[in-house]
């Protein structure tokens, strides 16, 4: 996730150097082909170029509203893992009477451990040593492993309640939580698994190059170097706004403007040790990046 403190103006631009070469052959290109005799005499008004900008304008307004939400849908999902994370351990720690360390340790290690897991499948990464540490103590194997790790929560919860340690509300309000916690889960799924429409992508280029082809017929052709500087600079600054939003609108990709999975489940991790008494709680250091993972 990009931090305010300063933003590196580099990443974008080696996201669209290929754009940006494309369009600067193109621009050219067409520049020159306007000087043709033949050419010189098509001469376009201002309001045909304009017109068409405009509409690219508004498809490119849409497609970025659409991008954004989905990345604000992402961190408002994983705000909500913050949340319950805590209520489910504030409730477990309320709900077994003293001298049950055991069972909150496993509570909360299972949520740790579930919350880095989540993150990393969602980055398609291999886990890493710690998750992976943890599976192989005990023994879980699954296609998938956040929701093996919630049914772990599930499956303790049952043997618990069927030793009546718990009340029947206090089991329902320790279900609930778990419940929403898968909840969480399947909509970071279903917001990594749903694909946006290629064909907007393509309509939009299409409609980018066309609007860079007919542009210098409506300008002055005595003006060669500015002719093709326009022609160059408008649809160049398309191109970023879409590139900018086909990054967000994918906000598990392991990249800069990611929803900070990784951030959050170390401050989940941080406030689950520090409610259980654990004494090895880790440090959240300050990020020198621009971003945060």
């Amino acid at each position: 996730m990009l931090l305010n403190k300063k933003i590196s103006i580099w990443y974008f631009i080696r996201e669209i150097k290929t754009q940006i070469l494309y369009m600067g052959i193109f621009a050219v290109s067409i520049g020159l082909l306007d000087l043709l005799p033949w050419f010189r005499k098509i001469s376009l008004p201002l309001n045909i170029p304009a017109l068409l900008g405009t509409a690219v304008s508004l498809l490119l307004a849409f497609r970025t509203s659409q991008s954004y939400e989905r990345w604000w849908e992402a961190r408002t999902v994983w705000g909500a893992i913050v949340n319950d994370s805590r209520t489910l351990m504030r409730l477990v720690i309320q709900f077994f009477p003293a001298g049950e360390d055991k069972i909150i340790k496993e509570f909360a290690e299972r949520q740790i451990i579930w919350t880095y897991a989540l993150g990393e499948s969602l980055r398609r990464q291999p886990f890493s040593d710690r998750v992976q540490n943890y599976l192989d103590d005990h023994q879980i194997k699954a296609a998938n492993i956040p929701n093996a790790l919630l049914d772990g929560h599930s499956q303790q919860l049952r043997e618990i309640a069927s030793s009546k340690v718990l009340t029947d509300f206090q089991q329902m309000q320790l279900n609930d939580i778990i419940t929403r916690l898968c909840d969480s889960m399947g909509k970071c799924e279903r917001l990594k698994n749903t694909v946006f429409p290629r064909s907007y992508s393509i309509l939009l280029h299409t409609l980018i190059y066309v609007f860079a082809a007919i542009l210098p017929f409506g300008l002055d052709d005595e003006q060669l170097a500015v002719e093709i500087i326009i022609t160059f600079l408008i649809p160049v600054m398309f191109l970023a706004i879409e590139k900018t939003s086909i990054i967000m609108q994918d906000p598990f990709e392991n990249g800069p403007v990611d929803t900070p999975v990784t951030a959050l489940a170390l401050t989940i991790e941080i406030n689950i040790k520090q409610m259980a008494g654990d004494q090895n709680v880790p440090v959240k250091k300050d990020n020198s990046l621009y971003y945060e993972m």
